[in-house]
């Protein structure tokens, strides 16, 4: 793969080299590559067919799980989102202690090895949020919680420049993996002042099935507002917003 430079930028094919434009700009690179039978018929491509299953595999999981949250990600995701996600769940499905090379999946592999994934490099919980939250997921009762006690916004959210406003976002889900179907809660505050007044305790509960046998989640965020006139606009159009996983229970 090699950059365009000068004035002209070219797309298309040009005898054995293709130009196209992506977001990382201008780029050329060399026709080739192996004939699609062969790789689906000869053993010498094994290997490459398992990972392009696992592959797949993962980039479904990876759509299930952003439908499932599509309501907190319309406002709080990077452009890189999906790439991103997608690469977490190959490292999922690469846990499955269970399944052989190209048959593992989602369920017998590990899920929580998403905790901590950032849906928003642009603006990211983990430094964002510094008020002390307890999130929690009772499959029993089919409640998926969290909590933050009492705190002052100014001092505990580190909000982008023009910020006046903001509210905690969370959402609970349950995810059938194999069937791609889930069942989602989404839970919000008022929009609250960004300021040195303290907050109640925030509490949320975001039901799912009781004795659920999927996977759960939870997601927590923050969105920010700027208030002209008194009517609130969402700050930079979500592009600050910070979503994060920040409990999984898998099986």
């Amino acid at each position: 793969m090699a950059r365009q430079k000068g004035i002209i930028k070219l797309k298309g094919t040009i005898g054995d080299i293709t130009f196209y434009k992506t977001k990382d700009g201008h780029l050329a690179r060399e026709k080739g590559g192996v004939d699609a039978n062969r790789i689906a018929n000869d053993p010498a491509f094994q290997r490459t067919r398992e990972n392009g299953s696992e592959f797949g595999r993962a980039g479904k999981a990876g759509k299930t799980l952003r439908t499932a949250l599509r309501t907190l990600l319309l406002n709080s995701a990077d452009s890189r989102m999906v790439g991103r996600l997608t690469q977490s769940m190959v490292k999922v499905i690469q846990a499955d202690l269970v399944n052989e090379r190209g048959l593992r999946n989602v369920i017998d592999g590990e899920a929580e090895l998403l905790v901590g994934f950032e849906f928003n490099i642009g603006g990211k919980l983990g430094t964002t949020l510094f008020a002390p939250f307890i999130g929690a997921i009772d499959r029993v009762a089919g409640e998926i919680t969290v909590d933050l006690a009492s705190f002052i916004p100014a001092n505990m959210i580190a909000a982008p420049s023009g910020t006046t406003h903001f509210k905690i976002i969370s959402a609970g889900a349950e995810i059938d993996f194999e069937a791609e179907v889930f069942v989602t809660t989404n839970s919000e505050t008022a929009i609250l002042p960004w300021d040195m007044t303290p907050t109640v305790a925030i509490n949320h509960l975001n039901a799912v099935t009781p004795n659920s046998t999927k996977p759960l989640f939870l997601a927590l965020g923050v969105e920010f507002y700027q208030e002209v006139n008194g009517r609130m606009y969402p700050l930079k159009n979500g592009s600050y917003n910070p979503l994060a996983l920040v409990q999984v229970s898998g099986l």
